[in-house]
């Protein structure tokens, strides 16, 4: 039987506002309200966008809870739970449900990576703690191992696991994963230079990071499809390519930092081993934002 959606259209993968002092709550707010005004589907809080990885703990559960209480209901909240270390994530997850969001968004275990098997039995150990929905995230190019179709399929009765999102950019692997899932899972884009051929295959919408600047143009593009507007949808997904593209000329978050940060909503600060975006980029990044009418 089919698992309800999520949500259909647009989730960004929220950056979150940093500064040496830490957290900068007052721009993560006025960030957060911003993208729900501008009719965002869905926000993903603490995943690799909003540099999870270096938050401390307690900087990662303060955030969670911020943002889920900010939102208050006006949105799909999703928090980035996953991690390498299993037990960690199935705390994260726990503590995540328990405060109000609606799904979570698991990453596929780096540096020790593991196994086929290992994948099903992480993610099953985690979507056992899980009184929420659970995205699985495959991103091997960061994280360096890959799911499978097969893998895919034996996940996809648990309860708990409903949906995809998937950044390998392999359109034949994906289609393949698809293929042996069929409707039991739900399939994100996780490329947004690929956002339109996957809602063509059957997706359901995207996990953005182009949508931390454009929401409502990202929104536009996905609803577009879903009327049945494929030219159109189509139209903008090549218009917005060369933007894309930049906001992925240096490893993420880093150019989107850049971005967020000539619009006025957050210092330009990352934290090592990420750096600042090289000026060369950065020239060519603000040129394309002005050239969609973005004011930098």
């Amino acid at each position: 039987m089919k698992k309800p959606v999520l949500f259909r259209g647009v989730a960004t993968a929220l950056i979150t506002p940093l500064t040496e002092r830490g957290i900068d709550y007052d721009r993560f707010g006025r960030l957060i309200d911003w993208q729900i005004d501008s009719g965002i589907n869905a926000l993903v809080i603490c995943g690799t966008t909003g540099e999870g990885s270096t938050l401390s703990d307690e900087e990662h559960r303060a955030a969670l809870d911020y943002a889920v209480k900010r939102a208050a209901g006006r949105t799909v909240m999703i928090a980035g739970t996953g991690s390498n270390d299993t037990a960690y994530a199935i705390d994260l997850t726990r503590y995540a449900c328990e405060i109000g969001y609606d799904g979570m968004l698991l990453v596929t275990p780096y540096y020790n990576k593991a196994t086929q098997n290992g994948l099903i039995r992480t993610f099953t150990a985690i979507a056992d703690q899980s009184t929420k929905p659970c995205i699985l995230y495959n991103v091997p190019s960061r994280t360096g191992v890959n799911i499978e179709p097969a893998t895919y399929g034996a996940l996809a009765d648990h309860p708990m696991i409903t949906s995809i999102k998937e950044a390998n950019g392999n359109l034949s692997k994906i289609m393949e994963a698809m293929r042996v899932v069929g409707d039991r899972l739900d399939l994100y884009s996780g490329n947004d230079d690929q956002i339109v051929p996957l809602l063509a295959s059957g997706g359901a919408g995207v996990i953005s990071v182009l949508s931390n600047l454009m929401p409502r143009e990202t929104v536009q593009m996905c609803d577009r499809f879903f009327v049945g507007d494929l030219r159109g949808a189509m139209e903008m997904q090549l218009r917005y390519l060369p933007l894309i593209n930049a906001l992925f000329s240096e490893v993420n978050p880093i150019p989107v930092k850049a971005a967020m940060a000539a619009l006025g909503f957050c210092e330009d600060y990352l934290r090592l081993p990420l750096t600042p975006m090289e000026s060369e980029h950065r020239e060519v990044l603000l040129s394309l934002m002005r050239q969609q009418g973005l004011e930098v």
